[in-house]
């Protein structure tokens, strides 16, 4: 697959699948819109996906063949349905395996569903995380934070607002205390308990053997500990 989790977007509400689709690719996420269920069984059928947010009636109507599909190429792929409030047709699609939304379709909550869903049914990570107290780093010249660290990646908090925009799909990360710049390809996001900061879980990409040595060396001088450790 891409470098972006590629999310197949499948309903008749053409202004609704617009929107959904401006919101996912500002995080980073690669949209692909579809407003025919038999075009949505061509999608599938033709390409990987990492996630199916579909409109019930094309999820469950009197055709309900991309769900199945989408289920016997992997079934790990998650499925998001979209449909009304009402608890009928969200019983329906969680028996079935499928998350629900109903609408109107709010953004936070969207991109938080499509965020963790994706996250979760990635491979199990290689590494364990372990914890840090936060330490500083730059994302593309905006001061952020460390939050926890691995073999593989990191997660960190970052600022959100006007002069903060969520970063690329590759970004670089200053680390200070290493003197070195990592490259990190975004793999999540998540909304963080401090007020306007979001959290971003990142894995190291393409970097120089002598920076991967580095944050490698780094990864290990931390105990393993149920507690957080403090670098100055």
């Amino acid at each position: 697959m891409g470098s972006s989790p590629r999310i197949v977007i499948a309903s008749p509400l053409v202004a609704e699948c617009s929107a959904v689709a401006e919101w996912l690719a500002g995080e980073g996420f690669e949209p692909v819109r579809v407003s025919t269920l038999e075009r949505t069984t061509d999608e599938i059928k033709s390409r990987p996906l990492d996630l199916l947010l579909i409109d019930f009636t094309f999820a469950f109507g009197p055709m309900p063949q991309a769900v199945g599909l989408v289920r016997a190429r992997n079934p790990k792929t998650p499925i998001i349905v979209l449909g009304d409030a009402s608890p009928g047709p969200e019983s329906h699609a969680i028996s079935r395996g499928a998350m629900y939304l109903a609408r109107p379709v709010d953004r936070a909550a969207l991109l938080c569903t499509v965020a963790m869903a994706v996250m979760e049914s990635r491979p199990l990570r290689r590494s364990l995380r372990k914890r840090v107290n936060r330490f500083d780093a730059v994302v593309d010249g905006v001061p952020s934070h460390i939050i926890d660290v691995s073999n593989e990646g990191l997660r960190l908090e970052i600022p959100r607002g006007r002069k903060a925009a969520p970063p690329p799909p590759f970004f670089n990360v200053r680390v200070p205390i290493l003197g070195v710049t990592l490259i990190a390809r975004r793999m999540w996001t998540s909304s963080a308990p401090a007020p306007d900061t979001a959290w971003y879980g990142s894995e190291l990409s393409r970097n120089p053997t002598r920076i991967q040595q580095a944050w490698l060396s780094l990864v290990d001088a931390i105990p393993m500990a149920g507690t957080a450790i403090e670098i100055h």
